[in-house]
């Protein structure tokens, strides 16, 4: 029963790989720049792979407790919640701070969530789901933060070669995610020590994750703004340009719908007895296939001149790149 899934899933990646298009231009194999990317990405990959992790079985665990589904919601809610609100304010917190020092403190409040999914008690089940979210807004703001500032300001890299960096780190995310799913069937299922083991499997990642980040980088600051501030900023530029906030409206209702499924697709498949962790990794395999099916179609209909890159895209990673850092120039 599990080789099977697993052939479709192995049919799935292979197919991913042979649908994404070239490159548009060689990948850098500049020593210095590649001895520094494969630094950045030790220190980022186990923590995206603890992250998900925690995605295939929570909402087993928590109606495995006795928790109502509105019950199930409303933890659900405190994370989502928490991601929400501190993802306001987390650009200027993780300059002030430091942008390695966040990833490092990414890295201990979700293992500190992850400990706390083994209680019963409501509220620290609550306190482990508004954790969860401020870890997971730093780890999608201060990992790729650190490392635009390291790759321009402190090794002077050129930008062209930020996309070689995370277009590995996507292909990489993929991979990681069905791995994930499979790893969590396994521990939970195969080796029948129940949906909390996938959050207790995830601590040593974010251990090693944060460790290798607070040994082995260097530490970056930002532009010292008020917060108050850097969300002012941020609404005046929403309002001044008509397509930026269309595009946020966009963005919001289609990560209003995957949030949605994340707390629906477990009720709907367990009473058929599908496997989760398979399905999650189904999930994610499907998704990454899909994705480099549309590029490769954007790519072929000739598209991408205009949405992915030439000239005007890299000029836009530029401006984008300067974003990123503004201030960082005048530390």
């Amino acid at each position: 029963m599990f080789l099977l899934p697993c052939s479709a899933l192995a049919l799935l990646l292979l197919s991913c790989l042979a649908l994404e298009p070239p490159p548009r231009q060689p990948s850098p194999s500049n020593p210095a720049f590649l001895r520094f990317q494969r630094q950045f990405l030790l220190g980022y990959l186990p923590a995206l792979a603890a992250d998900w992790l925690q995605g295939p079985l929570l909402f087993r665990l928590l109606h495995g407790r006795g928790f109502l589904r509105s019950q199930i919601a409303a933890l659900y809610s405190c994370g989502f919640a928490s991601n929400l609100a501190f993802g306001l304010v987390s650009a200027a917190f993780v300059d002030r701070l430091g942008r390695k020092k966040s990833c490092v403190l990414s890295s201990g409040l979700c293992s500190v969530s992850c400990l706390l999914q083994l209680s019963r008690d409501f509220l620290a089940l609550a306190a482990g789901r508004v954790l969860a979210g401020l870890g997971t807004s730093l780890l999608f703001s201060a990992f790729e933060c650190w490392y635009v500032h390291e790759h321009l300001e402190r090794h002077d890299f050129p930008a062209e070669w930020i996309p070689s960096t995370f277009s590995r780190v996507a292909r990489w995310n993929s991979g990681l995610a069905v791995a994930a799913g499979l790893l969590a069937q396994l521990v939970a299922e195969g080796l029948a020590l129940g949906p909390a083991a996938p959050f207790l499997v995830a601590v040593p990642f974010l251990a090693l994750s944060g460790i290798f980040a607070g040994k082995n980088w260097d530490e970056n600051y930002g532009k010292s703004r008020s917060c108050s501030k850097a969300c002012g900023e941020g609404l005046r530029g929403l309002l001044s340009d008509p397509r930026l906030l269309l595009l946020g409206l966009v963005q919001a209702l289609v990560e209003s719908i995957l949030l949605i499924f994340a707390f629906l697709w477990t009720p709907v498949l367990e009473p058929h007895g599908i496997p989760l962790g398979i399905a999650f990794s189904g999930f994610t395999a499907a998704s990454a296939v899909f994705g480099a099916a549309a590029l490769a179609a954007l790519v072929a209909l000739g598209a991408a001149g205009g949405i992915l890159g030439s000239a005007r895209g890299d000029e836009g990673l530029r401006v984008g790149d300067e974003g990123l850092l503004e201030g960082d120039t005048g530390e």
